[in-house]
């Protein structure tokens, strides 16, 4: 098996860096510099775009930059020590060690099995101090061989011990405890499954045995993960769940005190973890795991802002409405396409009144193009109530499930629209996760969830739009969809200008993601002879996501010598990208290059959202791009609309990287030595 770190990986004293992206940046020339990648300014944007989610500073001055990236083959692991500590976020200030983990896409377990080993030996004081200590490169080199010495072992299948201080697997059998000893466990979970998942363990491991507290941890990382024993979790006393993700199969804990965090808070603060775990066990009002969650909902903790509770909410209620709208808007379109745009006319009727044995007087394709439309305008007619019934599942897990789409079903009743929707799947969440916080003896406890929640929010959501909001939100809905069906001229290309920007500013971000829910929210009150604004606006929001990819696209193949191999080699993906609408396929190249590339992004965007708006273009599709064309009306604008919009977009960021940059393009850092960075 090769080594995850050679000398040519390590810095010692060398660095001294002004943020943690230059040490990011640094490392990363590393690794490019010791032949482990050819894409140094990807593996920067990989790493970087998992800094931002969340810090990887840790206690005791280290800090420990990891991804799961596309720009490396093997298991890689690269060391600084800075002249200068530099803040990664960890609460007890900056760190001078930086180990920089970076994992194949592909990895096998055996590579992520020793990653995960150097993770938990982070928590060893003796480990750090030695690495402090190290007198030159090899020396660094054998004490991570030294600690990851266990795990290769182990892969290779020879006898070796597991350090004292390793958290054990989480099948072991657990040890009779002392009487009276309290029982705890703890599941630990990162988006890369790489460092915090095995880090936050093995501390809050230590840090339950320093307090005489039984404890068994599973850790679901990218290693792979071994169930906790039913009998270990039936006889536990709280669980502790520092998790950033869904945590898989949670139903098995269902009842007990729950403390739930991110997980890096694992890693900073075990002790006061397993503080509040102890304190649950005799706190009657202490949050508990509900028998109905199965670790599908969403991972949002106590901590939550409100702000990021509200975007999640309503993400949750469009993600799970797109599938509605993409089968329907596909479905409707592709019945326009056989039975012409005059099957909204016939098309119950020849559904229902016709087979394939007694076909109508258009023949086939008016039958088929009947049943297409039929079934789309069904799927479509589920737009609303997913939205409001996901929107509550968001707030309320499932309890809020069946309140949500009754009050989705009712703005739909009372003409109030996709924003009625909303209100009605917010109150319905509302009311659900109010009553799930009510303590109520354990005989009531099992109706709770499956009767009397559903009842009562089902009740006063509803009610409350009936008695009260239904009718303002209808005419709100009414005055909203009369301006887009009117809409011409300047107001038109305005509108589309606005959508551009939004479309493009962030790349897959909220703000994209706005404009976009807008246009899809909307889709489905559109139509082409009666009502085409929705139409026009859902064809400017992803003429407009496409322009980004391709514009970066085709600048790499007008001025290469402006691109790194690995942007040029980008370019080539991001053609396909930008044809099917993954505005995404642009990120690299915003992440190593924001200020040049986003405002680039933005004017081409702009100019396609307001030429779609202009001419009248419409799209029945909510995704696709160019691979829908059949339900985009006058396709030929719409493509000239996208190709103007990436003209300008490889345009503007060729004239800014040429008139603005300093220095000749090159990967960040990387054709220097590290050292230059001193």
């Amino acid at each position: 098996m090769n080594s995850i770190i050679t000398p040519e990986l390590v810095s010692l004293d060398e660095i001294r860096p002004s943020d943690k992206r230059e040490v990011i940046v640094s490392l990363a020339s590393r690794v490019q510099q010791a032949g482990r990648t050819t894409a140094a300014d990807s593996l920067v944007a990989d790493a970087w775009a998992r800094e931002e989610k969340s810090a990887t500073g840790m206690p005791g001055g280290v800090a420990i930059p990891h991804c799961r990236t596309s720009a490396v083959h093997e298991a890689t692991l690269a060391f600084a020590r800075l002249n200068e500590p530099v803040d990664f976020g960890a609460k007890d200030g900056p760190a001078d060690l930086v180990f920089f983990i970076a994992a194949p896409d592909g990895a096998d377990k055996a590579h992520l099995k020793i990653l995960a080993a150097l993770a938990r030996s982070l928590v060893r004081k003796d480990f750090v101090a030695a690495l402090r200590e190290a007198a030159d490169e090899q020396q660094v080199v054998d004490l991570v061989t030294e600690a990851v010495a266990p795990a290769v072992a182990e892969l290779e299948g020879t006898a070796a011990s597991r350090p004292a201080d390793a958290a054990p697997a989480a099948s072991a059998a657990p040890a009779a405890p002392a009487p009276g000893t309290r029982r705890l466990v703890a599941v630990t979970a990162c988006p890369t499954g790489i460092a915090h998942t095995y880090m936050a363990a093995d501390a809050i491991k230590q840090a339950a045995e320093e307090k005489g507290v039984e404890i068994h941890v599973e850790t679901q990382g990218s290693a792979g993960a071994t169930a906790l024993p039913a009998d270990v979790v039936s006889a536990a006393d709280a669980v502790i769940f520092a998790v950033d993700v869904d945590v898989r199969d949670k139903a098995r804990f269902a009842g007990k005190p729950v403390i739930h965090v991110p997980v890096k808070r694992g890693i900073d603060e075990p002790h006061a973890l397993v503080d509040r775990a102890l304190a649950a066990v005799d706190d009657p009002n202490a949050p508990r795991v509900s028998a109905e969650e199965s670790g599908e909902e969403s991972h949002a903790g106590p901590d939550e802002s409100f702000g990021k509770k509200t975007q999640r909410v309503l993400m949750t209620g469009v993600s799970y409405m797109i599938p509605f709208v993409a089968a329907g808007g596909l479905l409707i379109a592709l019945g326009f396409l056989l039975g012409g745009y005059d099957i909204t006319e016939v098309a119950d009727d020849v559904a229902l009144g016709n087979t394939l044995f007694n076909l109508p007087d258009g023949g086939l394709l008016t039958y088929l193009g009947a049943v297409a439309f039929t079934i789309g305008a069904t799927s479509m007619g589920f737009l609303v109530p997913a939205l409001a019934g996901y929107i509550a599942y968001g707030m309320a897990d499932r309890p809020g499930i069946a309140p949500g789409f009754t009050a989705g079903m009712v703005a739909v009743t009372m003409d109030a629209g996709f924003i009625g929707g909303i209100v009605g799947g917010i109150l319905a969440g509302a009311v659900a996760a109010g009553f799930r916080r009510l303590e109520v003896p354990r005989w009531l406890a099992g109706l709770m969830p499956v009767v009397i929640i559903p009842l009562i929010a089902t009740a006063v959501s509803s009610g409350l739009m009936f008695l009260l909001l239904g009718g303002p939100i209808a005419q709100l809905t009414t005055a909203l969809e009369s301006w887009l069906s009117g809409m011409t001229g300047t107001a038109a290309v305005v509108l589309g200008i606005v959508l551009g920007l939004m479309m493009c500013i962030d790349l897959g971000g909220p703000i994209n993601k706005v404009a976009y829910s807008f246009a899809v929210a909307g889709l489905a009150a559109g139509s082409i002879t009666d009502n085409p604004g929705p139409l026009m606006i859902m064809a400017a929001v992803m003429a407009a996501g496409m322009v980004p990819p391709l514009g970066m696209a085709l600048a790499t193949f007008l001025d290469r010598s402006l691109f790194t191999v690995a942007e040029r080699e980008n370019g080539k993906t991001a053609v396909l990208l930008g044809a099917a609408f993954i505005s995404e396929g642009a990120i690299p190249f915003a992440a190593a290059d924001p200020l040049r590339v986003l405002p680039s992004a933005m004017a081409g965007g702009a100019l396609t959202g307001a030429l779609t708006m202009a001419m009248g273009v419409t799209s029945q599709a909510p995704h696709g791009g160019a691979f829908v064309f059949f339900a985009i009306d006058s396709f030929v604008l719409f493509t000239l609309a996208v190709l103007a919009g990436s003209v300008v977009t490889a345009l503007v960021v060729i004239a800014l990287k040429r008139w603005t940059r300093s220095t000749p393009p090159a990967v960040p850092a990387a054709a220097q030595p590290a050292a230059a960075t001193a």
